[in-house]
């Protein structure tokens, strides 16, 4: 016993933990990925991205 919880509510906890823990890594993910917002040379606006908004 765990600060006064049984077995049951603690494995019942655990997917919600998992879910908190995989919700901020795909967020830190997802601000990582900002950085290479519309850098690729294959995937590039013919013009340039000068002066225009984001793709995404």
């Amino acid at each position: 016993m765990v600060l006064g919880l049984d077995k049951r509510a603690l494995w019942g906890a655990l997917p919600l933990l998992g879910l908190a823990i995989g919700h901020f890594l795909d967020k830190k993910e997802t601000e990582r990925m900002t950085m290479f917002r519309d850098k690729s040379a294959l995937y590039g606006r013919p013009g340039g991205n000068e002066g225009k908004a984001p793709s995404w």
